[in-house]
């Protein structure tokens, strides 16, 4: 540790006393009184020593300066730069003194970290050492080469007298396999690729092509083969077994019999009774009929029918209930299929509102009152949407006048169907002014409507079209601000309000056609909810057929 000393005139006295003898008492209190006053000033640190003879040591006075005038110089400057903002943000105040001095202090900056940075020079190290072949070979050897060049590192021991090459590898006498059926595939492209011989190709399409037509095989249908020893060497495998579903009710297997092959029929019993689905409508009919269980291709093509009728946001209520009746079949297998949709129904206060059952060879929906007489009926909406600008005057949104419209406007998503409202002949469709693409169909009696604004036209002029018939799709031709459809109707060549306007339907099915479409709609009535469900037991002879291996894989 360090001490302060501080000198008094009785530590020196003894050593300068002969001198203080000679000299002149004046000369020598002048003397004494100066060093008093300079002892009295300053502290001088010093190492104690108590164990040693030699001298104290005094620092000078210059060392014990220069350290405070470094304090004194650092406080300066650190009080300079407290006082001054010399890192302010340089978003503010652009352009005042306290923004350049920021300015100089970022330039500053970045111009001694440039100045500073180390240069790009290549930095000389000792080179690889040279490997010859034997030693790469040896590094090699050590190494794990990756399987993408073949993993073929490591050491291996040389062949001995012992070891001997095959004369001829051992085959496995039977092959089993799944082949599948692809898209666009033929039964012989199908065989030839997993190793069947000509002879044996042309065998088993002759035996499936008399049960299936070379058409008739859905993709994706697995054909489980086994395929046996070779006739001879080098000569294709002999087809022992062959395995397949060829149609929902059927199988079909082949095998080799006494060296040729033979067909066997393996009937599957399959239910077709219809699935039939009801339920509330409640907060979203889509919904709702997916909780009941509904298929979503069987609640998508029971929307579709409805919309050609009712409109699914205004005249559905959450306490009416749906109907839904689709195609099923059920294998003894276990297999289902979901067909077409067979009826489609709206019950409202337990009584049926609408009633549609698919007929005729087009598939069509018709309804319930399409057999009967001929009566006036509402026209139904044309397009699924809102009304968006009712009939009568109002100022036009782009020509900016108060003039008469003509027509309702019902505002859809674009490409939105547009049906035909009723029955009758395409007078016009084709570009049409400010109607843009336009259709205008003629119903008899003087009535005609008209169909503004689409994106596209269905039909063509002269044709006959039925009701809710697709007659073009939403948009925005002429004179619209947006999509939706202007829907117009004639009364003698004059426009009048197409709401509540009604035509006269004709019954669409004839009466040779009426008794069977009645007892068609009655079997439909007669079909009970989750009848489809129920289980369906395997006749005897299902039960002793011989599962197939991809069969029991499904388990």
């Amino acid at each position: 540790m360090f001490r302060a000393l501080k000198q008094d005139s009785t530590d020196r006295r003894g050593e300068h006393a002969g001198d203080v003898d000679k000299a002149p008492t004046a000369a020598v209190d002048a003397a004494r009184a100066t060093a008093r006053s300079s002892r009295e000033a300053s502290l001088v640190l010093a190492f104690p020593a108590p164990h040693t003879a030699e001298p104290i040591h005094q620092t000078p006075p210059a060392a014990v300066a220069a350290p405070a005038r470094l304090a004194r110089w650092r406080t300066a400057i650190e009080g300079w730069c407290e006082g001054r903002d010399l890192a302010p943000d340089l978003a503010v105040d652009i352009g005042s003194a306290r923004w350049l001095r920021g300015l100089a202090t970022m330039l500053g900056l970045g111009a001694a970290a440039i100045a500073l940075c180390p240069d790009f020079t290549a930095v000389d190290v000792a080179s690889a050492m040279p490997l010859d072949t034997a030693a790469g070979d040896e590094f090699r050897s050590q190494s794990i080469a990756p399987l993408a060049l073949g993993g073929d590192s490591g050491r291996r021991m040389g062949a001995t007298p012992l070891v001997r090459p095959l004369a001829n590898v051992p085959e496995r006498p039977l092959i089993q396999m799944v082949s599948t059926f692809g898209s666009g595939d033929s039964l012989a492209r199908m065989l030839g690729r997993a190793g069947l011989g000509a002879a044996d190709i042309a065998q088993v399409s002759g035996l499936v092509g008399g049960v299936v037509p070379a058409d008739g095989i859905t993709p994706g249908t697995q054909f489980d083969i086994a395929l046996g020893k070779r006739p001879a060497a080098g000569a294709p495998r002999a087809l022992e077994a062959l395995a397949f579903r060829a149609r929902f009710d059927l199988d079909l297997s082949i095998e080799r019999k006494g060296g040729a092959l033979a067909l066997e029929r393996h009937p599957i019993r399959v239910d077709e009774t219809p699935l039939r689905i009801r339920g509330t409508v409640g907060s979203s009919l889509y919904r709702s009929a997916r909780n009941a269980g509904a298929p979503v291709a069987a609640i998508q093509s029971y929307l579709r029918a409805l919309d050609k009728y009712v409109s699914l946001e205004s005249d559905l209520g959450a306490k009416d209930q749906f109907d839904i009746i689709v195609a099923y079949k059920r294998s003894a297998k276990g297999e289902k299929q979901v067909g077409d949709l067979l009826y489609a129904g709206v019950e409202r206060g337990g009584k049926p509102s609408l009633q549609l059952v698919r007929w005729g060879g087009e598939g069509g929906m018709f309804p319930a009152t399409a057999v009967g007489q001929a009566r006036s009926v509402p026209i139904g909406q044309p397009v699924a949407g809102r009304v968006t600008s009712p009939y009568g005057a109002r100022r036009h949104p782009i020509l900016g006048y108060v003039r008469m419209h003509a027509g309702i406007d019902f505002g859809a998503r674009y490409g939105s169907p547009i049906y035909a409202v009723a029955d009758g002949t395409v007078a016009f469709a084709g570009r049409h002014g400010g109607h843009g693409n336009y259709v205008r169909l003629r119903h008899g009696g003087g009535l005609d409507t008209g169909y503004g604004h689409m994106s596209r036209i269905a039909v063509s002029g002269g044709t006959r079209v039925r009701a809710g018939q697709v007659i073009g799709y939403v948009g925005s031709t002429g004179l619209s601000t947006g999509p939706h459809l202007h829907f117009e109707a004639y009364r003698g060549g004059r426009t009048i309000n197409p709401a509540g306007i009604a035509v006269t339907q004709r019954p669409q099915i004839d009466g040779r056609e009426r008794d069977a479409f009645k007892a068609r709609l009655r079997a439909l009535m007669g079909v009970a909810p989750g009848a489809a469900l129920a289980s369906i037991a395997e006749s005897g002879a299902e039960a002793d057929m011989p599962r197939r291996e991809i069969d029991k894989l499904a388990d």
